[in-house]
């Protein structure tokens, strides 16, 4: 093993020994993460040996106000820190909006020092951008082990109802109480581990990338996330049951998962296909006015409808592929720009060609794509067979009483075929649906998902 794990008398876990010879560039972890049970008492403490001041904003919404906001503020507060509260209240969960970041950014004033976040997701996010923008260090409370994203470098936010990412500040200060993160629904732990549990496709497009495109792969942030997810996988009754064991390997997953976007800048190691199909879900949602699965749960059911791809095309011949055939089949530039429109809508279509215009190939470039993944086929393979049987899956998630279809995260069937088939457009990040695409095999695989978007 390339890393070691450990903890010090203060609960703070530390990462240690990454050593890797790969081409990406690697930062070394300085964040203070904490995990334990009832230490967000010392918060104060640990706030004061990082040396971040004394006055702060917390950001909270009118759900993690009342879980942890108002004992962390009244434990500041006692201990001589200033604490400004920004509560951001809605009627029903609060969305990582332009609305919500600008509430943030108002509550800051000249001479507030650092940032405090209390909450998952989309208050972790909200509050993650604003420390970027205005410079300010910024420590998280996590009130949820729901997400991979306490870690991260990267928020996904929406604005004007279109999901899109920008570049956050990672917290210099990240604390999990197993206490607080107890308290969190079944609902929102299936969501954290439906977001470790995807991270197997991730990897493997990982790889595929690296196989085809030359894509730099770094085998530790691949070890690191393994080694979680597989942990994950033999602990999931712990889990289901909220026990101390369960919620910290729940928890450790996440943090570790998220700690590889803060080593290589990116979110490569977690975030792949079955990321697209869960953005896409949540994106066209919100477009059309309705409540949005979570995160993690869409993810999770992405994953198992993705899996099944994977382990037919490595069974597939590509020897027999008409490259002839492919070429006369190609989507031209301008029936690509329509299907984008249909697809995701005008806002979005827009964004997302305008930010991956790398995705409009020419021939010489699919036909080397093609001939990469014939050549070095038996890679390829090998990175799928090297995935754990579907049915370790799913069972996981069924036990766990998880979302297990597109129904259960309220996608109708139109959503769903349309996701299954624009998937693969979402970024230029390379994915297996990038090579079934190429080869002209995807809507042979997508047969069971039918599309009408040309009628």
């Amino acid at each position: 093993m390339s890393y070691q794990l450990s903890y010090d008398a203060d609960s703070r876990l530390i990462i240690s020994g990454i050593e890797c010879g790969c081409p990406c560039e690697h930062n070394s972890p300085e964040q203070d993460i904490y995990v334990g049970n009832g230490i967000v008492g010392n918060i104060a403490k640990y706030i004061r040996k990082r040396n971040l001041g004394t006055k702060c904003v917390l950001v909270a919404d009118n759900v993690t106000w009342n879980v942890a906001g108002k004992k962390v503020h009244d434990l500041l507060s006692a201990d001589g820190f200033e604490v400004v509260d920004c509560v951001i209240r809605r009627d029903g969960p609060m969305d990582p909006d332009e609305s919500a970041v600008g509430e943030v950014l108002l509550a800051i004033k000249p001479d507030t020092e650092f940032l405090i976040s209390v909450g998952s997701g989309s208050i972790t996010d909200t509050t993650r951008v604003n420390a970027k923008r205005t410079g300010l260090p910024m420590v998280c409370v996590g009130t949820a082990a729901s997400m991979d994203g306490y870690t991260s470098v990267v928020c996904p936010l929406i604005l004007h109802g279109v999901k899109i990412h920008r570049d956050g500040k990672c917290p210099e200060i990240i604390l999990c109480d197993i206490d607080i993160l107890k308290t969190a629904p079944l609902e929102m732990v299936c969501s954290g581990v439906g977001d470790v549990l995807g991270k197997f496709i991730a990897k493997a497009d990982w790889i595929i990338g690296n196989i085809i495109n030359d894509e730099p792969y770094c085998p530790t942030c691949g070890e690191i996330v393994t080694d979680a997810v597989n942990k994950l996988l033999d602990n999931v009754d712990e889990i289901k049951t909220k026990s101390d064991k369960g919620m910290r390997i729940l928890i450790e997953a996440l943090l570790l998962a998220g700690m590889t976007i803060m080593i290589i800048g990116n979110t490569r190691a977690v975030a792949s296909v079955e990321h697209n199909i869960a953005h896409y879900w949540e994106m066209m949602q919100l477009i059309h006015g309705n409540e949005p699965p979570k995160h993690g749960s869409s993810v999770g059911v992405a994953t198992l409808l993705a899996w099944p791809l994977f382990t037919r095309f490595a069974n597939e011949d590509l020897s027999k592929l008409d490259l002839e055939k492919i070429k006369a089949n190609r989507i031209s530039r301008e029936d690509r720009v329509k299907w984008m429109l249909y697809a995701y809508e005008e806002e979005a279509a827009t964004s997302i060609m305008r930010d991956n215009e790398g995705d409009f190939l020419t021939w010489e470039e699919q036909e080397h794509r093609i001939r990469r993944a014939q050549e070095r086929f038996a890679e390829i393979k090998a990175c799928i067979d090297d995935l754990p049987p579907f049915e370790k899956i799913y069972d996981a998630m069924k036990r766990l009483g998880a979302q297990l279809t597109p129904e259960d995260c309220g996608v109708d069937q139109h959503l769903l075929n349309v996701s299954m088939h624009c998937a693969k457009d979402y970024r230029t990040r390379y994915t297996l649906f990038k090579t079934l695409d190429e080869c002209g095999l995807l809507e042979e695989y997508l047969k069971d998902y039918p599309q009408d978007w040309k009628k």
